[in-house]
């Protein structure tokens, strides 16, 4: 197995949330916290970055026997933070990365496995979900189509990727100002493929305070 190295993000503002979301409370600990104790405790995982909005915190997520080996903060858009985290990791140690929403708790520590596995074999790897509903494609108040759901995936997070690959990607995205929603999409656009493993319906981003309450649920349930 080569190394694995994982990058939590979680650098955004909480706009649409109302405040910070990674540092909403979960059954009284930030969401943040849940999500890197994934991390911490997966066998397979050999060091983490975090990324936050500043260093206010950084001392709360450092200390001797964790695998956090840096904290660093992010920048204006999702790409900039994973750039930072990418720049925080020894070029020379790190084999696989792992890229994963500081906002998403309920991971679990198959779906870990399973990127990391596929990442392995094919250079890049997310995890998706079927679309149950159906997707129209609207243009203003107007039907303009609707599409095959058969071939539509919700992505999710922890997405994975060799080193090279993910820092060639961000690299080349930066020179050309491109951006883009995740990291999956800088690789699309350079020609390289990137596999798919079965996602987790409970794996959910917490975007706002109803996510919050159903993350609450399927904790106790």
């Amino acid at each position: 197995m080569r190394r694995v190295s994982a990058i939590i993000v979680a650098a955004g503002e909480g706009k649409r949330f109302g405040s910070a979301k990674q540092f909403a409370l979960l059954q009284g600990r930030p969401l943040l916290d849940w999500s890197l104790d994934k991390f911490e405790g997966h066998p397979d995982v050999d060091e983490i970055v975090v990324v936050l909005p500043d260093m206010k915190r950084k001392a709360a997520y450092l200390g001797p026997g964790r695998k956090v080996i840096a904290v660093v903060s992010g920048g204006p858009r999702r790409q900039d933070s994973v750039w930072k985290g990418v720049e925080a990791l020894n070029p020379e140690r790190a084999d696989i990365v792992l890229v994963h929403d500081g906002v998403r708790p309920l991971v679990s520590r198959a779906l870990i496995t399973r990127v990391i596995e596929e990442t392995e074999r094919k250079g890049a790897a997310v995890p998706a979900v079927p679309v149950e509903e159906t997707i129209k494609e609207v243009d203003g108040a107007w039907v303009v189509r609707t599409l095959d759901r058969g071939r539509l995936y919700r992505i999710q997070t922890p997405q994975g990727f060799l080193y090279p690959v993910l820092k060639k990607s961000l690299q080349r995205a930066r020179e050309e100002g491109y951006s883009g929603t995740d990291e999956a999409v800088l690789l699309e656009r350079t020609g390289q493929k990137v596999a798919v493993v079965a996602g987790d319906p409970r794996n959910i981003k917490i975007t706002t305070t109803l996510d919050l309450k159903m993350a609450e649920v399927w904790l106790e349930s």
